[in-house]
Order: C-alpha cells, then sequence, then structure tokens
C-alpha cells in the first residue's frame, strides 16, 4: 500500500520523548508485520515531517525517529498525493510549483497556437493547465492574496491564450465567455461543494462530521434555512482556513433558496 501516514498530535509544552517513542514503536510494527508477509517497508521513501506555526519557537533540540537501523530526520517539505506540504502549511511550495508546471504547458500549446482552433486550444488548456490548477485546490483555500495573485495570473494568461487576447486587453469578459470562476471563487466553490455533499451524505464521515447543522433550541425561523454552526478559530493564519469553519462561514452566506436547493 502506498501513501501509508500516520499522526500523533504534540501539544507545543509537552514532551516529545514520549509520542516520538510511540511513532517508533508503530514504525516498528508496521516493518515486522510487513517482514512476515514477505514484504519490505522502503525506509529511503518514509518520510517525517512536524506541521508547527511559523511563529512558534524553534525546539532547542530537533527531534527524529529511529527506524531499524535508520535515522529519520524531519523534512521542510513533503509530498502528499501529488501535493507540496511544508512544515507551516503556507502551501507556498505547491502554489510554486503549480506555476512552473502551468507556465511550462502554456509555452508549448503556445507555439503550436496559430495553428490549432480556438476550441482546441482550449480542450488542451482545460486538460493540461485548468486541471492542475484546480487539483486538490481546496488546500488553498485561505491563503494570502500574494499568492492567490500568482495563481490569477496564471489562469489570465491560459485565458489570453485561448482568446489571443493582448497582455494589457482587459480579462474579465474573457474568463465571463470560457465561463472560468476566477480563482478565488473557485477555492470557494470547492469548499462549497464538499459542504454539500457532507450534509447529503456523499462523502466520508471523517469530512462529514466536520459540518454540523444549526438547530435552535426553540422554533425559530432560522431552523428552516440548513444554516450551519460557526465554530470560533482560535488563529486566522491556520483555524479560519480549516474545514470545518471554512465550511460554516461560506455556507451560511449562501442565498436561502441555494442552501435548501436538492
Amino acid at each position: 500500500a502506498d501513501d501509508t501516514q500516520g499522526y500523533i498530535i504534540i501539544k507545543p509544552k509537552e514532551s516529545w520523548n514520549l509520542p516520538l517513542s510511540k511513532i517508533e514503536a508503530c514504525l516498528s510494527e508496521i516493518s515486522e508485520w510487513m517482514n512476515q508477509n514477505l514484504l519490505k517497508l522502503n525506509k529511503e521513501k518514509t518520510e517525517f515531517i512536524i506541521f508547527r506555526p511559523r511563529y512558534q519557537a524553534q525546539l532547542s533540540k530537533e527531534p527524529y525517529l529511529q527506524v531499524g537501523s535508520s535515522v529519520l530526520k524531519p523534512a521542510k517539505v513533503v509530498k502528499n498525493l501529488g501535493v507540496l506540504q511544508d512544515s507551516n502549511l503556507t502551501m507556498e511550495k505547491q502554489v510554486n510549483a503549480i506555476i512552473r508546471s502551468c507556465y511550462h504547458q502554456i509555452r508549448i500549446i503556445g507555439r503550436a497556437r496559430k495553428d490549432i482552433t480556438t476550441e482546441a486550444c482550449r480542450t488542451l488548456v482545460q486538460a493540461t493547465v485548468i486541471s492542475r490548477l484546480d487539483y486538490a485546490n481546496v488546500l488553498l483555500y485561505g491563503l494570502p492574496q500574494t499568492l492567490l495573485d500568482k495563481l490569477q495570473r496564471l489562469q489570465n494568461s491560459a485565458a489570453r491564450l485561448i482568446s489571443r487576447t493582448r497582455k494589457f486587453e482587459h480579462i474579465t469578459p474573457v474568463l465571463i465567455g470560457l465561463h472560468w470562476l476566477p480563482v478565488t471563487y473557485r477555492l470557494q466553490y470547492k469548499v462549497l461543494l464538499y459542504t454539500y455533499k457532507s450534509l447529503n451524505g456523499t462523502l466520508p464521515s471523517y469530512i462529514s462530521e466536520l459540518v454540523e447543522k444549526h438547530q435552535p433550541g426553540r422554533q425559530l425561523r432560522s431552523a428552516s434555512k440548513q444554516l450551519l454552526i460557526v465554530h470560533k478559530a482560535r488563529t486566522i493564519t491556520y483555524g479560519d482556513r480549516s474545514f470545518r469553519i471554512a465550511a460554516a462561514k461560506l455556507w451560511n452566506q449562501l442565498p436561502d433558496w441555494i442552501r435548501s436547493a436538492d
């Protein structure tokens, strides 16, 4: 099985000795089970990362994991199902990777643009650029505007390539013509789509249980409005980006007729 992951929560002021020993014991048991079943744990591909707030004080001593004869030191960035996650969850590496990959595709298509139709160009851009822009983009919700602006410029370049619009011409009519939501709204749309699916039981329970319907203690008009409970986050940088909070905030902002749509 690829991409098997283990997680453990460590509080900032807690000693790291016990949690790390638990992870080592877990890895040891996995390795032993695999040996018994004629499999091998690939220690070269086993990675260890600590997710922590950027502003949190650094540890006096870097922790590590002992896996058999190998020593695992914390990685700065790991790839999780094609998504680059850095230790501070800034998603900056992922955004830059998307931009690099997509501009490469845009340049390739651009060289052939004069020889293909607008529809063919749109199909190519949709398959090689927009699909990358949309992949796992729910993780990019709530990022600083500077990062989202980079992605918006990328989308604008893709739209200009299809429509042959010049650099300084207004791009909004082109996006409307292509039926493309701007990047910020694409992220909101994806969060709301998952919220809708959560409420209708078509997502796994570990996601659906993060969405809680608002049930007033007495009969109020809001009882029929399909509102969600908005939990308060401790931090804007991380808390407001979490699905549990973002889903409720965005969902409650929708018009009543959309929230109640079947």
